[in-house]
Order: C-alpha cells, then structure tokens, then sequence
C-alpha cells in the first residue's frame, strides 16, 4: 500500500534562469506567470530543457533546481527502498521511536494486500501482542515493554513521511523503477510521470 498527497512543486523560474546561463540566452526565454500568478513554462524554454535531457544527466543540472515535496504513506519495507536515495532528499518521518506508544495498533495500519488468511491471523496475533506491550508502557514506563514494541513491528507497518527530493530524484526512480516488483514502486512511479512536464522531459531522455 501507497498513498501520496499534498504533492507541490517549485523552482521553475530560477532553474530556468540558471539553464540558460551557459550561453546567455535569457532574452530567448519565453516562460511567464499568468493572470493568477503561476508560472508558467513556455514552449522555447521546455524545448531546451528537452534537449539538455538528450544530452544526458551532465547537462540537465536545471532538473537539480526543481524541488518536489509530498506527503507518502508507506510501508517500511519500502521505506528502506526509498533510503537508497539519500543523496538530494530529505525527510521527515513520524518517529517509531517517540510516538510508537501514542496509541493502540490497527489492523488497517499495516500493509496487508497480498497476505494470505493465514498470515493475516499471524499479524492479527502480532497486533494483539504489540497493543499488550504498549499498555504496560503507558501504564509502568517499562523501558523492556518499549523494546517490545521497536523490536516486534513488522515491516508491513505504515509510516507517514514529509518528503523533499528534485527532478533529477524523480526522473532517475521512474527509470530504475518502472516494472519493479513492489506494487509500492509501480505505483509511486505512475505519480511521478504525472508531475509538470515529466512526460515530455521523459519522451526527450
């Protein structure tokens, strides 16, 4: 299970200034903000970012200086799938570790789509068991009930992450990404395409 909201993006008007510097071509520019204040990318300047895609990830620095930040909802195992890209990202997670305790666990917040009935007693069980250490925890402050808790929580549990990552970030999961196995990837990848001009900057590359 994924779920990604709150998807905004930014920095087309100085990634656009800062691509045409190597030859000073700014007055070739055709970018503008309408009549509600957005930008908007014009035809000259999508074409060059096309053909600095082309030319390969030396030359697409623009992509750099357009910034993505969204809300995901996911499991941990692939959270740490997503850590891999570490470099140009940052994100801000709800902490297992100070908020584990705040309040009882659900079946619902576990990933659980391809669980066999069989597996899903087992979680049921898992549930049952970590809503047991949580209230001796609340209950005592037991440090050997939190451990409980950090050391048992299975992989399939759901966690919210704030994150901030660029073009580049995105352009480069779509195409390591596309076809992976974790249902999780195919469709984090299908919202990315969707994000401004990522399908003509895709076409191009």
């Amino acid at each position: 299970m994924i779920k990604v909201e709150n998807i905004n993006v930014w920095g087309w008007e100085h990634s656009i200034r800062g691509m045409r510097n190597p030859l000073a071509s700014w007055g070739k520019s055709d970018s503008y903000r309408d009549e509600n204040g957005e930008f908007v990318v014009g035809e000259n300047d999508i074409a060059l970012m096309c053909r600095l895609c082309q030319a390969g990830p030396e030359h697409r620095k623009f992509m750099r200086q357009l910034f993505i930040s969204m809300d995901i909802v996911a499991p941990l195992y692939w959270w740490k799938e997503y850590d891999t890209y570490k470099v140009g990202t940052v994100a801000d997670s709800c902490s297992t570790m100070h908020t584990i305790h705040k309040r009882d666990f659900h079946f619902e917040d576990f990933s659980s789509e391809h669980m066999r009935q069989l597996t899903q007693d087992v979680l049921r069980d898992i549930i049952r068991l970590l809503n047991k250490y949580r209230e001796q925890y609340v209950e005592t402050g037991n440090e050997d009930a939190w451990w409980q808790l950090i050391q048992l929580l299975p992989e399939s549990y759901n966690q919210m992450r704030t994150i901030t990552m660029t073009y580049e970030n995105a352009y480069s999961m779509i195409h390591q990404r596309s076809g992976h196995k974790l249902d999780e990837w195919r469709e984090f990848v299908e919202v990315l395409k969707e994000l401004p001009y990522m399908k003509e900057l895709l076409e191009a590359g």
